[in-house]
């Protein structure tokens, strides 16, 4: 394990995450949340921001989320 700060909230923890325990849950929340989207507004083109607009997730994350490939591949 790594001594790291979680991506989310700043916070130093010990894991091989990327985010602490206490934002663990979160982010799988987020993740769900912007796969349901995807899935169920059959959109293939959209921006990062208007991801962001319709499901409350800030863009910081949306952009972790794609950076490790923790979402379904889009076209942005």
């Amino acid at each position: 394990m790594e001594f790291k700060k979680c991506a989310r909230c700043g916070s130093f923890f010990l894991s091989d995450n990327e985010v602490c325990p206490k934002c663990l849950p979160k982010d799988k929340c987020d993740i769900s949340k912007l796969t349901n989207y995807i899935n169920n507004n059959n959109i293939t083109d959209f921006t990062i921001a208007n991801l962001s607009q319709n499901t409350g997730i800030t863009l910081k994350n949306i952009n972790r989320y794609l950076n490790s490939n923790s979402i379904p591949k889009i076209n942005l």
